[in-house]
């Protein structure tokens, strides 16, 4: 966590070093400095957000897209500072078991489908709010190798009520075997409807594609947000969905706000981003294929886009571009390496 927040501190500053460019055609030097790539910063997200983008749209099928969104209820939220990386695992897990046990279910589908999964911690307000948001297509490949569309004509996917109490079970069932479950919290989980959001599916697959856009490299808060910083307190605005949306103005102590924040830092390697069935990394080459040449769509294969081609193709920047002449002639002239100062106490990276 501190090594977290140290990473975001330094983020562009030359502690973490650089390089000076010159522009060959009007001779103007300036200087960048590094950015810290860490997955909590607000400044680090652009690239890596459409470089995913981009990487998944060749991975979309002409078939309807639903967003179902699994909550886990906040009698959870005090396992989280010790048990963080049980909790969401299981969280993960459940939420796949649960899509995967009603698509395998010849009442529902009767096939094996896929699903991409991100898990958010948050809150408007920054209060712990463990959720994952499921992007799941209308169909799934057969045990004979074809493909079957969903049965509800895109009205819906799976029942909300029925996904509430299988994904209740299952998720009770994983974190038992994780670790011991107070009692009294596993009681009161059994006394509650769970929250499981199935919601009507996407228009077409580029508007799954502008939905992972806004959702995929999303920390828990990010700058434009942040009305007012000083030595005391941090302002800033939230969405209060209790009353439709309307738009407000928190005001937290200085520490209390860095306390919510730090709480939604993940355990170190935790992946966020999770993909599942004919989506999963080592099943795209044959059964999401058998699903592309279903349609007659192209087949997918994997291609690396480097930051230089992100840059200029989705973020409308080209990296060699002066920002003084407009002439695409910058040189990279020196590299400034990052500072080094005195070893760190080990204790202050755990």
């Amino acid at each position: 966590m501190k090594k977290t927040l140290q990473a975001l501190t330094l983020c562009r500053t030359k502690a973490l070093g650089g390089h000076v460019t010159v522009c060959k055609s009007c001779g103007v030097e300036s200087i960048s400095y590094n950015s810290c790539r860490n997955r909590h910063c607000p400044k680090c997200q652009a690239t890596n957000r459409e470089r995913w983008i981009v990487e998944r749209e060749s991975e979309l099928l002409p078939v309807p897209y639903y967003h179902i969104v699994f909550t886990l209820p906040h009698h959870f939220n005090e396992l989280l500072p010790k048990h963080g990386k049980e909790v969401y695992h299981a969280l993960f897990t459940a939420a796949w078991q649960t899509i995967k046990a009603f698509a395998a279910d010849p009442k529902y589908l009767g096939a094996k489908t896929g699903m991409v999964s991100i898990l958010h911690t948050w809150g408007q307000q920054l209060w712990l709010h463990p959720h994952v948001h499921c992007i799941v297509p209308g169909g799934g490949i057969t045990l004979s190798g074809k493909w079957k569309s969903c049965k509800y004509k895109g009205k819906y996917l799976f029942p909300k009520k029925a996904l509430s109490k299988v994904f209740r079970a299952k998720f009770m069932a994983g974190l038992r075997k994780k670790m011991d479950i107070p009692q009294y919290i596993a009681k009161k989980a059994f006394q509650i409807k769970w929250v499981v959001d199935a919601r009507r599916p996407f228009a077409t697959p580029k508007t799954v594609v502008e939905y992972l856009g806004r959702y995929t490299h999303k920390i828990a808060i990010s700058n434009h947000r942040l009305v007012d910083v000083n030595e005391q307190s941090v302002s800033f605005t939230y969405k209060d969905y209790r009353q439709g949306g309307k738009q407000k103005q928190a005001t937290l102590d200085g520490v209390e706000f860095l306390r919510r924040f730090a709480s939604h830092i993940l355990p170190h390697g935790f992946v966020r981003i999770r993909h599942y069935g004919f989506l999963a990394s080592r099943n795209k080459p044959e059964e999401l294929n058998l699903a592309k040449r279903h349609f007659g769509w192209p087949e997918w294969s994997r291609v690396k886009y480097s930051w230089v081609e992100i840059a200029r193709e989705k973020l409308n920047y080209n990296p060699l571009q002066c920002p003084h002449c407009g002439e695409v002639s910058l040189i990279i002239i020196k590299v400034m390496e990052p500072e080094r100062g005195p070893p760190e106490n080990k204790m202050a990276y755990a």
